[in-house]
């Protein structure tokens, strides 16, 4: 096989009583739970991000807190590789890129959390890198912003990203369509 699953940063902060939570987490990651469960049927390489904090001042994915922790429905199973990351694109400063390489990998499906953030960033940089890529964009979860005293609801930030990613980056699909 030469598809490899990306589940990145599906950790507590982002979920009820984190510390930095988005909108609609729990069904971003009911939705990666299949499709890990799924690629774990299909004995593809599933790989887990986390995201570490070193930043001073950071107010979530703390070292040692319960926050930084990878939530329990995206639990890497034994012998599962696991890539911590400092930075939003998950092959900065990691040895993902090497690791994919060395296992001949050359397609990904990727999602996780925040759309706007990690998940646009090291899918940018996977297609840089000649990868090809598919974003399951309901197991993809980002929260609302503001620009220029502007308000973004969530679901707008959302769609504007995979859209953006669908017309270049990655084939962007949902869970049951991935999954038929």
């Amino acid at each position: 096989m030469n598809t490899a699953l990306l589940v990145i940063d599906i950790q507590n902060d982002y979920f009820a009583n984190g510390a930095a939570p988005l909108i609609n987490p729990d069904k971003a990651a009911a939705n990666a739970a299949r499709i890990l469960e799924y690629s774990r049927k299909q004995q593809q390489l599933c790989i887990h991000i986390q995201h570490i904090a070193n930043r001073p001042g950071a107010t979530f994915f703390v070292p040692g807190t319960a926050g930084a922790e990878i939530h329990q429905a995206v639990m890497p199973l034994a012998g599962e590789k696991l890539f911590t990351k400092h930075y939003p694109n998950s092959f900065r400063e990691t040895g993902l890129l090497q690791y994919l390489h060395s296992q001949q990998i050359t397609d990904l499906v990727i999602c996780g959390m925040m759309t706007h953030m990690c998940i646009d960033a090291t899918t940018r940089a996977a297609k840089d890198y000649g990868f090809n890529c598919t974003v399951i964009g309901d197991a993809c979860a980002t929260k609302d912003l503001d620009i220029n005293e502007t308000a973004v609801k969530a679901g707008d930030v959302q769609t504007a990203f995979l859209a953006a990613l669908n017309y270049f980056y990655a084939s962007v699909i949902n869970t049951n369509d991935y999954l038929k």
